[in-house]
């Protein structure tokens, strides 16, 4: 009865949204709906919402224009981290219809038989003690990679975070169902698989409803590892505290896991750290570091890091700094903090001004800048694998190598989702990595 009708989606934040916008999309689809791209006039515009920074919540009001813009009298849902925190504030901007929580948001399609527009925005939400179940999820058909999904929530208690408030307790899928969706994903000609979570290192816990471990991450990566088909499997980020010696060896001699860690550092003082409710010193951080180097040493390490967190005084900052400098590390993802309502971070003393916390942001994006290049100049001259994409970015077409290096060649539509060998030669104005072809991989 939806054949006519046309649905259009647009994801705010992490890898884990991407993944469930797609199997929410599917959903559609499998209703008769068609999907359209987010630009085009549709029925029905989709918003997934995040709420990690202030920047993610402005820009819902902006996305919300575009789809009236685009289609007046569209429906307008709202779903997502930001929905589950505060539903009546997105409800009451104007051109919302629907509002729905964590538990609610994989009904969506239940929720809409009626598409015409709402005087006011109708929420749907829960208590987050009450998303204690888990959906499993995975982002297909819109890229080169799938985005799988094997966790969700958090039991960490960092004091910057809203997401344990917004995704609830940690949980995972079970061993059986992640395996099929890795299965069902490489049958499709997808070429790699990004594990996906909020909490992966977490893996196992809530995997059958209950708290214990009923599997490791370790455990997780041997079986994956066995799928027949997949190509490249890529860890997301991953807390150094879980990111044991076992699993970096493993990976090191693994026939799919590809050598690329993203590790989430937050600040290089122990202090902040503290502060932050981290479960680690930076201390173990570098080991992390350093145990990673010693078995890839042409493994990518990327590293999340946040300016300005309440208490971080010129010294502490300057701590973090230093201990980046001196990290063989590839590249960063800054964050400048900001308060986040029903955080203890939004309470503390020691408030940072929001000039200073930008100019340390700068300083810190522009060190990312040189590891980067450092990075890749240590590649020039070796022979790697390049997985290309589908975009023909103004008349190139851009791959990744196995451990991240970002390459680009004059667009050419039978390289899309190939893989292929070839020897970095040298880094371009725009800081790209250019290459000649060695020898064309074999299709699994």
């Amino acid at each position: 009865m939806n054949a006519s009708k046309k649905v259009a989606f647009y994801t705010l934040g992490c890898k884990l949204n991407f993944s469930e916008t797609s199997t929410i999309a599917r959903n559609f689809t499998s209703e008769g709906f068609d999907r359209v791209d987010f630009s085009e006039r549709a029925d029905i515009y989709v918003i997934n919402t995040c709420s990690v920074t202030e920047n993610a919540d402005k820009r819902f009001k902006t996305i919300v224009k575009q789809a009236q813009k685009a289609n007046p009298e569209a429906f307008v849902a709202a779903i997502g981290c930001y929905a589950q925190l505060k539903p009546q504030e997105l409800a009451d901007v104007h051109g919302v219809d629907l509002v729905l929580g964590a538990t609610e948001k994989f009904k969506i399609t239940d929720y809409i038989n009626d598409l015409s527009k709402n005087d006011f925005g109708e929420v749907h939400s829960c208590e987050i003690s009450e998303a204690d179940f888990y959906v499993g999820s995975y982002s297909i058909g819109d890229r080169t990679r799938a985005f799988l999904k094997v966790q969700d929530g958090c039991d960490y208690k960092c004091t910057y975070c809203t997401i344990p408030l917004a995704r609830g307790i940690s949980r995972s899928d079970t061993l059986e169902n992640v395996l099929n969706n890795a299965a069902e994903i490489s049958a499709k000609g997808i070429k790699e698989i990004v594990l996906t979570g909020v909490n992966i290192g977490d893996y196992g816990k809530g995997e059958f409803g209950n708290k214990k471990h009923e599997h490791t991450f370790f455990e997780l990566c041997e079986a994956l590892d066995e799928v027949p088909g997949i190509e490249r499997l890529r860890i997301s980020s991953i807390e150094p505290n879980l990111l044991k010696n076992e699993t970096i060896d493993f990976v090191s001699q693994s026939r799919t896991f590809v050598p690329h860690f993203h590790i989430p550092l937050q600040s290089g003082s122990n202090d902040l750290l503290k502060l932050m409710r981290r479960r680690y010193m930076r201390e173990l951080y570098s080991d992390r570091v350093t145990k990673i180097r010693e078995v890839m040493p042409h493994a990518c390490i990327g590293v999340d890091v946040i300016v300005g967190f309440p208490g971080e005084t010129e010294e502490r900052f300057l701590e973090t700094y230093h201990f980046l400098s001196e990290l063989d590390i590839s590249y960063l993802h800054v964050f400048t903090y900001s308060e986040r309502d029903n955080t203890p971070a939004a309470e503390m003393e020691g408030v940072v001004p929001k000039q200073v916390r930008h100019k340390r942001s700068k300083m810190l994006r522009g060190l990312s800048v040189k590891k980067r290049r450092a990075f890749y100049e240590s590649q020039l001259g070796t022979t790697r694998t390049v997985l290309f994409e589908g975009e023909n970015k103004e008349g190139y077409i851009h791959g990744f190598t196995e451990n991240y290096v970002k390459v680009k060649t004059p667009w050419n539509p039978e390289l899309v989702n190939t893989l292929h060998r070839v020897e970095l030669t040298k880094i371009d104005e725009d800081g790209l990595v250019r290459f000649e072809f060695a020898k064309q991989l074999s299709e699994a």
